[in-house]
């Protein structure tokens, strides 16, 4: 496995992007990566304006996000798309203060998983289409989902799979759900979990 470590930069649009470095680590802990947010950074508002900020954005729908990495990626597999809307949710909650979309995430033997949107794609490897409204998202929506896509879409399921493994949030919900390695469950992974560990590997 390769852990990487992602600095921060723009592109001529302004929208947030990532230079990678690799390194073969050593251990579980070192497949973390760390992500310097320059939206966090540039923000001058108070902590009541960007609450009465989050506050005012209703969330998307998880399928809106889904059909929206779709049309930016093109087609994938339902393992994969099911991790980048997990990525997307984290770190809208991070860089936003606000959750991206209000479904629930679980913790499955094989990482996170939303069941709703798996109730849509049941049965189906891959897909193109979900059948949400990618128009729904507004920008700043929008350049979350584009700075996930940059620092993890090159990666395949099983990387994005072990990855989220390593991670306390999925760690916390199946220690919670009391739930072995491999052990079907539903325990869910919670928002205050993904905010606290994600928000803290940001420097």
């Amino acid at each position: 496995m390769v852990s990487l470590h992602f600095q921060q930069s723009r592109n001529k649009n302004g929208v947030n992007a990532f230079t990678r470095a690799a390194t073969r680590p050593r251990d579980w802990q070192s497949l973390q990566p760390v992500l310097y947010s320059e939206r966090m950074s540039q923000t001058v508002a108070t902590r009541a304006e960007l609450d009465q900020k989050a506050g005012m954005r209703a969330p998307v729908s998880v399928f809106d996000v889904a059909q929206y990495i779709l049309d930016k990626q093109g087609s994938m597999t339902t393992w994969k798309l099911q991790k980048l809307c997990y990525y997307s949710q984290a770190w809208s909650l991070v860089w936003d203060d606000a959750p991206l979309f209000k479904e629930r995430i679980e913790a499955w033997a094989n990482g996170p998983v939303v069941p709703a949107l798996y109730e849509k794609h049941r049965g189906q490897f891959t897909l193109s289409r979900i059948g949400g409204h990618p128009e729904a998202l507004d920008k700043d929506q929008r350049e979350t989902v584009d700075a996930v896509l940059i620092t993890y879409g090159d990666k395949t399921s099983q990387w994005l799979s072990e990855l989220t493994h390593a991670e306390a949030p999925w760690q916390n919900a199946r220690t919670r759900g009391g739930l072995s390695l491999g052990e079907r469950g539903n325990s869910e992974i919670t928002l205050d979990d993904m905010a606290e560990y994600y928000g803290g590997l940001v420097g």
